[in-house]
């Protein structure tokens, strides 16, 4: 683990941030902790070095390190380590008696060490920012392709060991000069990696991108990476915030993706969880009653009782400043290491302290949460302002998303439900208007929604399409029928694709994706069917995902801000005008024919961009549209 030594101006800003008032910290009796060792008698009062950040610094090229553990409260912690036969070393408490520290000597830079804190002579702990640890539950589940050589668990221990190292194999980047795409013009490949790939290695994305450079997607969101409890999980169960998950392979297979994602021209957005924390947390073990399984009251991080009603795990408080610093130092650390174009914040309306039991009261606006957000963001600016992205799961109100999409963020818009009901021909459901920022109050521009008809969130809109259809269509027209329900899943494209503003997709929706999302466990491993993509059918989806994702980025039209929507109702229409183009969108979804008088702007020649085909509009202009049929028309040809 390698820490970036810091200007002595900013450890002390950031030193500041984050203390509490100060306390006496008594040296007390050593303890003997649960391996019999001993800590011994603490030095009082003894400032932090300058330089010295959180966890690990290495200085004298890396032959000595500095161990900063932030630990307010606390009445002795030593560092135990493969440098000191496991027997504690006392460190130092800072005269604040926030910070405890000591400098190690006589190491070998090139070596990996494991290492704990013993707190209060009682408790082993490992390093909240180390950048790799080892887990004697899971680590023996990790093959050795995935990741090579990895350091076995030091005998005779328990618990999760931290490891440090001061020459690490550094990656060479290739590409840094990548432009990120503009946000309007954003389509974003969600996936997961352990069930994109059967190997859940980073290294066999990176063989695999041929095939989202071929669907033309120009984002790629990583679901958590992050060190989380266990390996077969979604990642929102964090536990170590530095630590990439060794699961899917290195540090430096994650970097060499996003390189060669940058050098195709796909940007990089990781999940963030920072709502919340699980127990392997040593934050969340530091300040932990084990008789109510609740963090303590004294806690710098966290809250007792979570203040909203979809919390997991144990509940940031992000009003702290502790929380702040710690929050603030992960954000930086993967948009400076891994050089990471955008963030997916998870449950980021919980970051409130304003208490609520329903949706209703936890979706009310909340002015402190909008001041967190705003301070969070402008920080992120102070780092990367170069078009990054953030983009919150909020769900709040629209007049407090509206508020903080004025500072530059994003907002996940969620249109699933509507969708699906569109697909399986259940049309007096399927009004799908909050697909167009018109239906948000207050948005006048669509570049800050990112709307989507899946994601990893919500059931598979094929699988409802072939369990639960509508069957009612005259001559026997079934959405139950597999190439009926994935003609369905195209028309819906058509009209996601063709709405204004950044767009997502979820990892082979393009294929007509069909398990569900609860088979094995809703968090659990699924199928991975890349034969899909050898079946005709299947395969017609996947070019029509790509001719439309390409129409959308190649065609200025598709950013515009002047639109009308007819929603409802079985036939549905959109209106684009922009850069001298104009573009009318028709689909319908019911599972009969019908006709409708779609209202051209003007008469003349118009073109199919999906057929290559035009047609000569006179007005007004009436068709009848077969079940499942759309067309995307243009005044002037379409790129």
């Amino acid at each position: 683990m390698r820490r970036i030594i810091l200007l002595t101006g900013i450890i002390g800003l950031l030193l500041g941030t984050v203390s509490c008032s100060k306390k006496n910290v008594d040296p007390g009796t050593p303890t003997t902790g649960g391996g019999g060792v001993v800590n011994p008698p603490v030095t009082n009062g003894k400032a932090l070095p300058v330089g010295a950040g959180d966890g690990v610094t290495f200085i004298n090229s890396g032959t000595s390190a500095i161990f900063n553990l932030y630990a307010p409260g606390k009445i002795s912690v030593g560092v135990i380590g493969e440098f000191n036969n496991w027997q504690p070393t006392a460190m130092n408490v800072t005269p604040d008696g926030n910070n405890w520290w000591v400098q190690i000597d006589n190491l070998d830079a090139n070596k990996e060490y494991a290492y704990q804190f013993l707190v209060d002579g009682n408790l082993k702990v490992a390093d909240p920012y180390c950048e790799k640890v080892l887990d004697p539950a899971n680590d023996q589940y990790i093959p050795a392709s995935v990741y090579p050589a990895l350091k076995p668990y030091p005998a005779g221990q328990d618990g999760i060991v931290s490891i440090m190292q001061a020459n690490q194999p550094a990656y060479a980047w290739k590409n840094t000069n990548f432009v990120r795409p503009d946000k309007n013009k954003l389509v974003i490949y969600e996936l997961h990696v352990r069930d994109f790939v059967g190997t859940h290695s980073y290294k066999t994305i990176k063989d695999t991108l041929d095939y989202l450079s071929n669907l033309g997607v120009n984002a790629v969101e990583l679901m958590p990476i992050n060190e989380f409890e266990g390996n077969l999980s979604w990642g929102y169960n964090p536990s170590f915030y530095f630590a990439v998950d060794k699961y899917y392979g290195t540090k430096n297979d994650l970097k060499a993706l996003i390189d060669e994602c940058h050098s195709r021209g796909i940007a990089v957005i990781l999940d963030m969880v920072l709502n919340h924390s699980f127990g392997q947390s040593p934050m969340v073990q530091l300040y932990f009653d084990k008789a109510t399984q609740k963090p303590t009251s004294t806690s710098p991080w966290f809250n007792v009782n979570p203040t909203h009603p979809y919390n997991v795990g144990y509940d940031f408080n992000h009003e702290s400043a502790a929380t702040k610093y710690f929050a603030k130092n992960v954000m930086k650390f993967y948009m400076t290491q891994f050089k990471i174009d955008g963030y997916r914040f998870d449950l980021a309306k919980g970051f409130t302290e304003k208490v609520s039991s329903d949706d209703a009261s936890f979706a009310a606006y909340d002015a402190s949460r909008v001041a967190i957000w705003n301070e969070y963001n402008n920080f992120i600016k102070s780092i990367d302002n170069n078009n990054f992205y953030n983009i919150l799961e909020f769900f709040g109100s629209d007049r407090e998303e509206k508020e903080l999409s004025d500072n530059g963020m994003m907002f996940w818009s969620n249109v699933n439900y509507n969708f699906n009901e569109a697909t399986m021909g259940y049309v007096p459901t399927s009004n799908i208007s909050r697909l167009y920022f018109t239906s948000h109050s207050g948005f006048s521009q669509p570049d800050n929604l990112v709307t989507y008809m899946e994601s990893h969130d919500e059931e598979r809109l094929m699988f409802k399409n072939l369990q639960y259809g509508n069957t009612s269509g005259a001559n026997g027209y079934s959405v139950k029928t597999l190439s009926t329900a994935l003609a369905r899943q195209e028309a819906a494209a058509a009209f996601l694709l063709t709405a204004p503003g950044p767009k997502m997709i979820w990892q082979f929706g393009e294929l007509g994706y069909d398990v569900s999302i609860d088979q094995n466990g809703r968090t659990g491993e699924k199928p991975i069917h890349w034969e899909y993509n050898k079946d005709p059918l299947r395969h017609k989806l996947y070019a029509a995902f790509a001719k439309l994702i390409k129409m959308k980025i190649s065609n200025p039209v598709f950013s515009t801000s002047t639109i009308t929507a007819n929603s409802s109702g079985s036939v549905k229409t959109a209106y684009l005008t922009g850069s001298g183009q104009n573009v009318v969108v028709v689909g319908n979804f019911d599972v009969n024919s019908q006709s409708a008088t779609v209202a051209f702007p003007s008469a003349g020649t118009w073109y199919d961009y999906m057929t290559g085909t035009s047609i000569n509009v006179t007005l007004p202009y009436n068709a009848t549209y077969a079940p499942g049929e759309y067309h995307i028309y243009s005044n002037l040809v379409l790129k």
